[in-house]
């Protein structure tokens, strides 16, 4: 069979489904609308949640796309056969209109038909739902596959574990009937099903079956009003086990980033194990990341969250580009080949191309001016370790000194045989967090140079200016620092380029009407789990214990937070911003006064 491309296997699924009665959606950003939960977008059904509950799609009841999406649980892995941090999920959907025989019936359509995959019949498996003491066996799954001509033998009941979907401990969930292609491996266990992992069969599609609802932890699934179905393929996986290739990285949108890499650096791909592994890292990391600026929500490398993921991307692709004699500013041209080959399917890659550049190379050029000190230091240490382990306040100096994250030095340590103690790691970071928030609480407490009134009225400030400005430009907005005191406020904030003039009065608006309406700043305690489940923002929430303080502004503002406030807005006077400038790239600083 001639080698299909990913391209040409995503418009097969596309069209095919179009055929079925399915109308084609825009994938989604790979940054939730619901910023408060995951990261990034991390299955095709991730944005979709709210129409699988029951709201209504404006595209009908009949969807399909490819949705791309980021899982980061494994990023130590990528560098073997089959882990990347992106992938394109293939997903179509029935929003309360068929249910299992036609997506069964479609699948196996798909699968065999000679104008689609055609796939003989002895190369598919499938597994069913056996049942458990929550939900039945699911008997119809098993009969409509055996009405489509597969025998006992390519049908298998498999457990919770392997057929069971669900968004977490509550919300939607169901059975799942999965697909597998059958390999020529050979496996000695008599019962060797696709729960096996001798390599025998090889997942390539998911039809979830979306008919329960878990409303709180711990209860039995209830039925829901509304079925739904999900099915889904892995865009990678899929074409990596059709074309019988051993690794991901054979695949062409990879093989091709492998070539222009080798044609830059001063090492081989197949030279030996570890230059293979370095340039898998170096090509899936920049894909990663490339897809992630490209986005446009802006996302760019820092300290925090999604920007903290970002950044230890970059920073990895880096540390294995010195391993094949690579030099670090050509990173920008293998995501100049990524903008090129997703161009047709991204727009915005194209449009936010020279964003992607400048965050690219501005970060590589951070990193670079600590690498090369750090990995001297690295190597020198190493002399000294004993019993084969580094001990975790020497990893920490690492990271305190050379900005090395913990991941690095572990894996560092793991490439020569050691490991790092990472709970001594762990407790020289909080001492160091201890100390450096005793010398806070008498210089700065929360970003104030002293605890006068009129300092904490600035403070209260900040509350109100964060979620104005998260009114203006998003929930992607975060508050990067703030330094108050009597006479003035200073509050950083992410932002990629100057606030105009309309934007300036439009906050000082925003904060006015809030000040004006006179509400009651209002102070709970409860613990750190409570106090995110209940929306409040936190992004320093790690300065603060297990109890910490939420403090609530009316319907406005619901912030986690140490320091001191006002008890209601009306006490804040007039605000007022003076200046707007920028702190550093990609954020911006605005300085107010309270008249």
């Amino acid at each position: 069979m001639r080698e299909i491309t990913i391209k040409e296997f995503k418009k097969k699924w596309i069209t095919f489904n179009i055929e079925k009665g399915h109308i084609e959606i825009e994938n989604a950003s790979v940054v939730p609308a619901d910023a408060k939960g995951a990261l990034f977008t991390v299955a095709g059904m991730h944005p979709l949640v709210p129409y699988l509950m029951g709201k209504e799609h404006p595209a009908g009841v009949r969807l399909t796309n490819s949705q791309r999406c980021i899982r980061t649980n494994d990023i130590d892995s990528v560098g073997d056969k089959t882990h990347c941090t992106f992938f394109e999920m293939l997903g179509t959907w029935s929003l309360g209109n068929y249910f299992k025989e036609k997506a069964i019936k479609d699948s196996y359509d798909f699968l065999t038909s000679p104008n689609y995959l055609n796939l003989p019949k002895d190369k598919i498996a499938v597994t069913v739902f056996e049942g458990d003491d929550n939900a039945p066996k699911d008997i119809e799954s098993y009969n409509i596959w055996k009405s489509c001509g597969l025998d006992d033998d390519q049908i298998f009941f498999l457990g919770k574990s392997d057929n069971w979907w669900a968004m977490g401990e509550t919300g939607p969930c169901g059975p799942d009937t999965e697909m597998f292609f059958v390999t020529d491996a050979k496996c000695d266990d008599k019962n060797c099903s696709p729960s096996c992992d001798c390599g025998k069969y090889i997942e390539i599609g998911n039809n979830v079956f979306i008919q329960y609802v878990v409303e709180n932890e711990g209860e039995k699934p209830k039925p829901l009003p509304q079925t739904n179905v999900d099915r889904g393929m892995g865009l990678e996986r899929v074409v990596m086990a059709l074309n019988g290739f051993d690794s991901v990285y054979e695949l062409d949108v990879f093989k091709n980033a492998i070539a222009l890499i080798e044609s830059l650096a001063g090492k081989k791909y197949l030279q030996d194990k570890n230059t293979i592994k370095a340039y898998r890292v170096i090509a899936e990391h920049l894909r990663t990341s490339t897809v992630i600026l490209g986005d446009n929500n802006k996302t760019v490398p820092s300290n925090v969250g999604r920007g903290y993921i970002l950044r230890r991307l970059i920073r990895r692709a880096v540390r294995f580009s010195r391993e094949i004699e690579l030099d670090a500013s050509n990173l920008q041209k293998i995501a100049e080949y990524y903008i090129d080959f997703y161009k047709d399917d991204f727009l915005e890659f194209v449009k936010n191309k020279n964003f992607i550049f400048d965050e690219l190379n501005s970060e590589i050029e951070r990193f670079n001016k600590t690498l090369s000190a750090g990995l001297k230091e690295f190597e020198k240490v190493m002399t000294y370790v004993k019993g084969g382990v580094l001990p975790g306040k020497t990893a920490f100096r690492l990271y305190d000194t050379f900005g090395f994250p913990l991941e690095i030095t572990t894996e560092l340590a793991e490439e020569k045989g050691f490991k790092v103690d990472e709970i001594g790691y762990h407790e020289a970071f909080k001492k160091h967090q201890e100390a450096s928030r005793g010398v806070e609480e008498g210089v700065f407490k929360g970003g104030l140079a002293d605890t006068s009134y009129q300092t904490t009225k600035y403070h209260t400030a900040t509350h109100l200016t964060l979620a104005a400005l998260r009114q203006i430009y998003g929930e992607n907005i975060n508050q990067m620092g703030a330094n108050l005191t009597s006479e003035r406020m200073r509050f950083d904030f992410n932002l990629d380029r100057k606030m105009t003039d309309v934007e300036i009065c439009r906050l000082e608006d925003i904060v006015n009407e809030q000040i004006r309406l006179a509400i009651p700043v209002i102070r709970e305690e409860m613990n750190l789990q409570q106090a995110k489940k209940s929306g409040a923002l936190g992004i320093f929430e790690d300065k603060y214990g297990e109890v910490v303080s939420v403090y609530t502004i009316g319907d406005f503002s619901k912030e986690i937070c140490g320091g001191p406030h006002v008890k209601n807005t009306s006490e804040l006077g007039k605000y007022k911003i003076d200046k707007e400038q920028s702190s550093s790239r990609g954020v911006r600083r605005i300085r107010a006064i309270l008249l």
